[in-house]
Formats: structure tokens, C-alpha cells, sequence
């Protein structure tokens, strides 16, 4: 009995893991037209307008999911690390791209958000709980050296550290935050019930600098401008967290953020079809090495299953309950991570 139990609980673990895979590298797709998105949107409208207007549009859409599936209101330690989502994901990555991408091409910042994965992961180990082994953090490194020397070998890292690229990194660093912050606290709320919050809690402050950004910058732009104004606010700021929390909740917030290596390589792609720009054949080999790199992290689950119960008990309404597990064949089915 013992024997079909930790199978079960491996089988378990196993399909957790594959669903949180799948459903990161749902919400990588979704993030990896952000930035041309937003390149295309500040040429014509107020950075800060596109920063906190599809926030405020985010929220709308937020409010009529929770109302809809009558979600039941965050624990009052719940809205605290809800504050901490918000800070990074709904406020400071959407404002910080936006003034950064003014100047900057997309191309470019492509080139910062490659740390993201990294720091996703470093804020997993702060705020999460999770030790990766070495190995995961030495595949990381490598994925993430393979795609700066692929950047940078294309010419789209050029000059001294400007401004645009302070605020990169200072939107990398909420960014990791955020995501990590969100990971976690998926495994509570679920991942869209997780960004909902977030938008709603955020709310307040979104519309009053929205207003005040359109009072003293009217919008006015043409129907390329305003498309990707609307996929910023309803993908990027909104469905595309629905996949991207609960596969962090369900497959590890350092390890389904390292899928986010690639994501580089998928805004260049998205670069030059938004924005001409020219996607050389080295592109192929990077996304190659990139995807290695993956595969390996992946396979490198760390031996201290710090929150493997948290892991695959994710509430997320949109996917299925996990099954039962035995808490006796625990050691058997092996770490989660």
C-alpha cells in the first residue's frame, strides 16, 4: 500500500509540475510583447498615462472577475503581501518600462529584463522559502550569460549606463519582487484571484495619477498606438498573470521564473514584427542554448522540498484540485523542488 501510495504522490507532484511549466511559459508568451507593446504606446501617449492607465483598465477587469466567481475577501496578513505584488508588478514595472522606453528601443531593454529570471529567483530564496542547488543557479547563470553574449554580439548594447537604464533595473528589481511576492501567495488565493486583488488594492492610487496624466497630457494617438495601450491593459496587466502566478504557485516561484530566460529572445522576435527590427539567424541558436539551459534547471529540483505541500495545493480556481496525498509516503515520492 505504501508502494501505490508514493506513486501516487509522485504522479501528483509530477503532473503539478508540468502544469506549472506549461502555464509559465502561457504567461512568458503573454509578457514577451510588453515591451514593444509599450515602446509602440509611450511614442504617442504619456508614459505615465500608459503606466497607470492600463492599470486602471486591469482593475475593471479584476473587479468583474471577483464579483463574477464571488471570490472571498484577502486576510488582513494577505492584503499586507498584496501591497508588495502591487508594488512591483502593477505599479513599478508598468512605470518604469514606460519612461525607460521613451528613449530606449525595445531591443534594448530586452537586454536588462534578462536579470529578471535571476532576480525572480534570488527574492524566491528571501520571501518564499525555496533553496535551488547549485546546479539550478549554474544553469541559470549560463542561460542567462547565453543571451546577454547573443545581445550583445547583435549591437543592441551600445554606450555608458543612461538613465532608461536605471530605470530597467529598478523595474527588474520590483519586477522579481512582484513575481516572487505572487508566487507565493498564489499558493493561498490562486493566481488570477492573486493579480485581481492586487489591481483592485492598487486602485486608488492608479486613477488618480491616470487622470491627473491625462489632464495634463491629453491621449490622443492613432489606432496602433491604442492597440497596444488595450493589449497592455487586458494581457499583459491582466490574463497574462492569470497563467503566470498559478504556474509559479503550482511548479516553484525560482524555478517556473527561470522559464523567463527566454523571453529576451521571444521580444526580439515580437521587436521585429511590431517594430522592424532586424532578428538575425544567431536568434535561433540563443533560443537553443536558452531552452538547454531551461531543461536543465528544470531537471535540477532542489533536495530540500521546503514547500512541496505549498507547491501543489494551489487554489487557483481556473485549474483542477490537486489529488489527496499521503502524508506517510512523503519521503518516498521524493522533493517537489
Amino acid at each position: 500500500m505504501r508502494d501505490k501510495s508514493s506513486a501516487t504522490v509522485a504522479t501528483t507532484v509530477t503532473a503539478d509540475r508540468v502544469i506549472g511549466l506549461t502555464l509559465g511559459a502561457l504567461g512568458v508568451l503573454a509578457f514577451s510583447m510588453s515591451l514593444p507593446a509599450t515602446r509602440v504606446a509611450v511614442q504617442q501617449l504619456d508614459p505615465w498615462f500608459v503606466a497607470f492607465g492600463r492599470a486602471v483598465g486591469a482593475a475593471l477587469l479584476a473587479w468583474a472577475y471577483l464579483r463574477f466567481t464571488g471570490a472571498p475577501r484577502p486576510t488582513r496578513s494577505q492584503w499586507r503581501r498584496l501591497s508588495i505584488v502591487a508594488l512591483g508588478v502593477v505599479v513599478g514595472f508598468p512605470l518604469f518600462t514606460s519612461l525607460a522606453l521613451t528613449t530606449q528601443t525595445s531591443a534594448h531593454g530586452a537586454v536588462v529584463i534578462t536579470v529578471l529570471p535571476a532576480m525572480t529567483a534570488v527574492f524566491a530564496v528571501l520571501r518564499a522559502g525555496e533553496r535551488p542547488p547549485l546546479l539550478f543557479w549554474v544553469a541559470s547563470v549560463g542561460g542567462l550569460l547565453a543571451v546577454l553574449a547573443f545581445l550583445i554580439t547583435s549591437g543592441t548594447v551600445h554606450g555608458a549606463l543612461s538613465a532608461a537604464d536605471l530605470f530597467l533595473l529598478a523595474a527588474v528589481v520590483l519586477c522579481g519582487l512582484g513575481y516572487a511576492e505572487g508566487g507565493a501567495l498564489a499558493r493561498e488565493l490562486g493566481g488570477a484571484r492573486t493579480i485581481c486583488w492586487a489591481l483592485l488594492l492598487s486602485l486608488p492610487v492608479t486613477l488618480l495619477i491616470t487622470l491627473v496624466a491625462a489632464s495634463a497630457h491629453p491621449p490622443r494617438a492613432d489606432a496602433a498606438a491604442w492597440s497596444a495601450f488595450g493589449y497592455l491593459t487586458a494581457i499583459s496587466m491582466f490574463l497574462g498573470f492569470f497563467a503566470w502566478y498559478a504556474g509559479l504557485a503550482r511548479g516553484g516561484v525560482a524555478q517556473v521564473g527561470q522559464i523567463q530566460l527566454a523571453q529576451p529572445v521571444l521580444t526580439l522576435l515580437w521587436s521585429a514584427l511590431l517594430l522592424a527590427e532586424t532578428v538575425t539567424p544567431a536568434s535561433i541558436g540563443a533560443a537553443l542554448v536558452v531552452l538547454a539551459c531551461v531543461v536543465l534547471i528544470q531537471r535540477n529540483r532542489s533536495v530540500r522540498a521546503t514547500n512541496q505541500d505549498a507547491t501543489a495545493d494551489a487554489t487557483d480556481p481556473a485549474l483542477p484540485p490537486p489529488m489527496p496525498r499521503h502524508k506517510a509516503s512523503t519521503r518516498a515520492a521524493g522533493p517537489t523542488r
